[in-house]
Parts: structure tokens; sequence; C-alpha cells
């Protein structure tokens, strides 16, 4: 072994070689445990969500679905649209002041959107067919501070296929329909939170793949 190595270039260009070697080697061990801390997340995180899903009595979809792009105005004078909340778990909430059952998931809604809005949450109300006075004196007596699109010929409640007050959606990060719920539910319960805080949680490396 001595002798294999008397030319001093033939040793380096050896050493070289190793250290190449020995790179590569991490690089491949740590491909492969990003890879097993990726799916290890995908599955315990998405679970853990349809078990939330499940307690909440939320319908899920069987295929991944696109939800309608709209653009609206809000109460205040705002223009949303869907396409402008790329990226963020979208709260999409049908309501109407005159709908009782809608009003006490106001107050819980805002709580969400207060707590999470910074970590990428979009709580949006859209209203049925109400004049923006309406909407804005319903807002200013629940406190509620989240965006109210005015939708006063039921153009975005069509498109959404609504039939019934209250009507929520939940879109993840990826733009994909994740949940449905016709009727209310209690969105302050800890279900509900760890469901958004699941949903939020999403990695950018899983985006598109459900």
């Amino acid at each position: 072994m001595g002798r294999r190595f008397r030319n001093p270039s033939r040793r380096a260009e050896a050493m070289k070689a190793k250290k190449k070697i020995d790179r590569a080697g991490r690089l491949i061990v740590g491909v492969v445990v990003a890879t097993v801390v990726t799916f290890t997340f995908q599955e315990v995180s998405w679970a853990q969500v349809a078990d939330l899903l499940h307690e909440l009595n939320l319908t899920t979809y069987s295929r991944p679905t696109t939800p309608p792009d709209f653009n609206g105005r809000t109460a205040d004078g705002r223009d949303l649209s869907l396409a402008s909340l790329k990226g963020k778990v979208v709260l999409f909430n049908f309501w109407a002041t005159w709908c009782l059952e809608c009003r006490p998931e106001m107050p819980a809604f805002e709580r969400l959107h207060r707590e999470f809005s910074a970590q990428g949450l979009a709580v949006v109300g859209i209203n049925a067919r109400e004049e923006t006075t309406t909407i804005r004196a319903y807002a200013k007596e629940l406190g509620l501070t989240f965006p109210l699109i005015s939708d006063p010929t039921g153009k975005i409640n069509s498109a959404y296929g609504v039939i019934g007050l209250p009507t929520t959606f939940l879109i993840g990060r990826s733009g994909r329909a994740t949940a449905l719920a016709i009727g209310p539910r209690d969105w302050s319960t800890k279900p509900a939170r760890a469901l958004i805080q699941a949903l939020l949680a999403e990695p950018l490396a899983l985006k598109g793949t459900r």
C-alpha cells in the first residue's frame, strides 16, 4: 500500500477523490433523512386532519377540487378575490344578518381571524343579498374585523352552489377545497382550532399533492 502513493501527485488525486465520495455520501444521507421526515409529517398531519374533519362533521371531497374564483367588494369598499388569497388557508362563510344560526358562529370566526391571520389564515364572510349598510351595522355590533364581502345579486353564492345558510368552505394552502359544512358548527372548540393549525402547518413541499 505504501508503494502505491509514492508519487505525491497521485496521492493528492486519491485524497481529492475520497473527499468527493465522502461529500456525495453525506448528501445522499441528507436527502434520505429529509424524505423520511417529509413523508412522516404528511402521514401524521393528514391522518390527524381526517380525524378532526370527522369530529367536526365536515364533508370532505373524494377528489381534488379547485373552488371557483371570484371578485368581490367588502362592505368597507375593498376589492377581494380568491386569487389574491393564494397560499393561504381560507375559511369562507356564507351568511346573512337574518340567519339566526349564523350569528353564534361569527364571534368564533373573529377569534380564529385574530389568532391565526398572521400565520396565513384568511377568514372571509360572504353576505347573501343584503345592503352594505346592513352588513356594516352588523359587523359593528358583533365587533367583526375580518373581511365581509357583499354579494347583492347572489352571484358568488350561486357559483359555490350555496342553497342554505350558514355554509362554510375550507380551502388549503394548495388552493384545493378541503372541507364543507352545511349548517352551523362550533368553531370555538379545540378540534376546530386544531384543524386550522394542521392546515396552516402544511409544508410547502406538499402543496398540490392532494
